[in-house]
């Protein structure tokens, strides 16, 4: 093996140091789900089914994001997006405040 190589998989091996412990990665849809779902459902012109939210969910685009990065962009669009886990039920509940807004 050449220096040259050998020096590439050194680098490419080497312990780095010890530095603050990586952030766990969330699946963050974007845009935001909760837009998502409002105006799936504005365009239907009556409430989604669970069905329909799980299947709007599930092909969501997503970028897995740190935690702190997904909470700068809530923070920027200035509400909390759904968590795509409890999507239906923090659904119903987002439904029932958006339309006492409107």
């Amino acid at each position: 093996m050449s220096h040259k190589v050998h020096r590439m998989f050194k680098d490419l091996f080497k312990k780095r140091k010890l530095e603050e412990p990586e952030e766990e990665l969330v699946p963050t849809p974007t845009p935001a789900l909760l837009a998502i779902l409002l105006n799936k459902e504005r365009e239907k012109g009556s409430p989604l089914t669970e069905s329909e939210v799980l299947e709007i969910r599930d092909n969501a685009v997503c970028m897995m994001l740190p935690i702190s990065a997904r909470d700068k962009m809530e923070e920027s669009r200035g509400y909390p997006d759904l968590n795509p886990e409890y999507a239906w039920e923090q659904w119903q509940e987002a439904r029932i405040e958006l339309n006492q807004n409107s």
